[in-house]
């Protein structure tokens, strides 16, 4: 029996992307056929790692025969007409997150060079999602914080106001 993780799942999840780019019904059986070393669809069905596999293509299908069905019923030129609005949507959703990125990023810095930076990493730690999510995105700033030399002006001038 191949291990639910391994080689096994690469090669039904193959197959399961076979299935779906020749739109041939998803089935556990479909794909105990097709697969070099599972003989059942119980193999499939008994195990918690291939049946979500098997579900979350079965999901993609169906939602692909949905899409297909609208279109169908569609003029090509309605169809065309309407992947380029999205198209456009797309620039522009894609353009408001950069800016939101951009303008993020400039925020962060800004209040780094203020001194508040911790504020607001404490602020954002009931928020990790989120602050993830931003990281990914490349909306904070990735520095490496070094102390100031104890001669510089600047560091006289912050001990002078303490």
């Amino acid at each position: 029996m191949t291990e639910p993780n391994g080689s096994g799942n690469d090669a039904m999840r193959a197959i399961l992307e076979a299935l779906l780019a020749d739109d041939e019904d998803i089935t556990a059986r479909a794909v105990a056929r097709l697969h070099p070393s599972i003989n059942a669809a119980s193999s499939i069905t008994r195990s918690e790692p291939r049946s979500t596999l098997l579900a979350e293509y079965q999901q993609r299908q169906a939602a692909y025969r949905r899409w297909r069905g609208r279109v169908g019923k569609r003029s090509g030129a309605d169809t065309a007409a309407s992947l380029t609005d999205k198209d456009i949507r797309i620039a522009e959703l894609e353009a408001t997150v950069q800016l939101l990125t951009d303008s993020h990023l400039a925020m962060l810095r800004a209040v780094g060079e203020l001194g508040g930076f911790s504020k607001w990493a404490r602020f954002y730690a009931q928020y990790r999602d989120a602050r993830d999510r931003l990281a990914k995105l490349g909306a904070i700033p990735e520095a490496a914080v070094s102390s100031m030399p104890a001669d510089s002006p600047k560091h006289r001038e912050d001990t002078r106001r303490r």
